[in-house]
């Protein structure tokens, strides 16, 4: 599980580098200080594909583990002290050059000591980045910068004019292993994506592959987008990447992976997201909080290659969950945070309501697999407890090739309109009604949305012409009631449920005669 803190995301994990693993030759030094204007370079020209010929004979050779040699004041660092290391924006290198795009860095220390390469591509051709002291304020910390020498950097993040035009806001993080965040329009951070997953909740314990070298296209001033290229590396396989980035209402990153296996791998996990669940209206009871729900996500959504919409929502048990969901060519998949409503939170420091949803769109046929939902059990939300990958069924082979494309929505909602009803909320409570309570059953409360095209709706339900759709593989359904709700102006079910002992896989839709009108809702009971 990766520590998190005023809402920041800390992976533990060592970011690698290794001797003479660098793409390009360092020329010579980038910066001295943040002054230099305009760069004309004479280095080498960038292609994206020697990025993956690297890659290739990277996987070739043995993994070097990462070296941890940064000096001891800074690993000594606490977390906070980490923190008040602050980058100048004024000192940046593409500040107050008119570019719709800004870079900053990440210091190095307390959990992040080990420097990955950075490098921009100008005019097409590569120019390393490296470290100047004079980029950060080092705060209350008692640091001298000028004695750091080529120290790099843990990460970097980029800024763009997001909410309005006079301010530049933070748009997308990199840092730590290969985990990445990026936000839409009035958004706040919350959920992360990784590059990739390994041997995710496997008993022999889960590898984290790392980002170990960047490439970062320096925008034109009209540019629109901006490209950021990677090279992947961990025991078990390495990688170039590719991300297009577009900001917007909805920022999307167009993903390209092709990644070498160093050897066999157990469980791929691609397109991977990580967020945090600790309790909504499902397991509010399980927890003393004055406030009403707490999380980063709420759901995880699948549109599947049979056009099915399955909707599970997040839990949070006593036991590590793992559901799969099998399908062939899925045509997206995402970790949603679908209530908006911020007196659902009533937290106004974390505003969970304006924490972004994740939506993965293959670009390509992905062939069979499923995708795979991991919750873990966590006490504190400072945890991020939830992952949702795609994993292969077929093979991941040492000496073979493996590419995926997907987009990547950071968004409100899916960024696909179904037309179906969507489930709005669960609801779980001791079975029976009012004064004749049973507690060997489980109450099930289900709102659903408004379907498209339903015109009379009220009167449909009540007539019995949208009827549930059940199915239980353990256990039984003792009682159900479909009703119009007044309040959501939309259907609602009841449902008790009397459990065997066994794990069950619950499924429920709203049909209008043979025609399915809302998702699936999937949920997973737990004796």
């Amino acid at each position: 599980m990766l520590l998190r803190k005023n809402k920041l995301v800390i992976v533990a994990a060592a970011a690698l580098i290794g001797a003479g693993i660098g793409l390009f030759p360092q020329i010579k030094k980038y910066m001295e200080t943040a002054a230099e204007p305009e760069i004309i370079d004479a280095g080498a020209k960038f292609d994206s594909q020697l990025i993956v010929e690297k890659a290739r004979q990277l996987a070739q050779s043995s993994y070097l583990a990462p070296e941890d040699n940064i000096p001891a004041e800074l690993k000594a660092l606490t977390y906070d002290q980490h923190r008040d290391i602050r980058f100048v924006r004024e000192n940046g290198p593409w500040y107050n050059q008119r570019r719709p795009f800004e870079i900053q860095f990440f210091h190095l220390g307390a959990l992040f000591k080990t420097p990955v390469l950075m490098n921009e591509i100008v005019g097409g051709k590569v120019r390393p980045m490296a470290y100047s002291s004079g980029f950060f304020d080092y705060g209350k910390n008692q640091l001298d910068g000028s004695e750091f020498k080529n120290l790099g950097y843990a990460g970097f993040r980029l800024h763009y004019p997001l909410n309005k035009a006079s301010y530049f806001d933070e748009l997308v993080s990199f840092l730590g292993a290969s985990y990445f965040r990026a936000l839409g329009q009035g958004q706040k951070y919350g959920l992360s994506a990784r590059g990739l997953a390994i041997d995710t909740a496997v008993q022999t314990g889960e590898e984290f592959p790392l980002f170990r070298e960047f490439w970062i296209e320096k925008p034109r001033r009209n540019a629109a987008e901006i490209r950021v290229y990677a090279l992947l590396d961990s025991p078990s396989v390495t990688g170039a990447y590719s991300f297009v980035i577009q900001p917007g209402l909805s920022t999307t990153m167009d993903v390209d992976a092709t990644l070498f296996p160093r050897k066999n791998i157990n469980k791929l996990g691609v397109a991977p997201l990580t967020s945090m669940f600790l309790f909504g209206e499902n397991n509010k009871h399980l927890f003393d909080d004055h406030r009403p729900e707490v999380h980063d996500s709420d759901g995880l959504l699948v549109w599947n290659g049979k056009n099915e919409w399955l909707w599970r929502p997040l839990d949070n048990s006593k036991y590590l969950r793992i559901s799969a969901f099998l399908d062939e060519n899925p045509r997206g998949f995402g970790l949603l945070q679908r209530d908006r409503d911020p007196a659902h939170y009533l937290d106004f420091e974390a505003h969970y309501e304006q924490r972004p949803s994740a939506w993965v769109e293959p670009l390509d046929g992905w062939g069979k697999g499923m995708v795979q939902l991991v919750e873990i059990p966590s006490q504190q939300e400072i945890h991020d407890n939830i992952v949702a990958f795609w994993v292969p069924e077929e093979p991941i082979e040492a000496g073979k090739a493996y590419h995926f494309r997907y987009r990547l929505h950071w968004t409100g909602d899916a960024p696909v309109r179904s037309g179906l009803a969507k489930v709005t909320a669960t609801y779980t409570g001791i079975g029976g009604v009012s004064g004749m309570l049973e507690t060997d059953k489980r109450k099930f409360v289900i709102d659903f949305s408004a379907p498209d095209n339903i015109p009379s709706l009220k009167e449909s339900i009540e007539k019995g012409e949208i009827l549930p759709d059940i199915s239980v593989s353990e256990g039984k359904i003792p009682g159900v009631h479909l009703i119009y709700n007044p309040v959501t102006k939309a259907p609602t079910l009841y449902m008790d449920y009397q459990p065997n002992g066994k794990t069950s896989e619950m499924r429920i839709s709203l049909k209008q005669g043979e025609k399915t009108i809302s998702e699936v809702w999937s949920y997973q009971w737990l004796p």
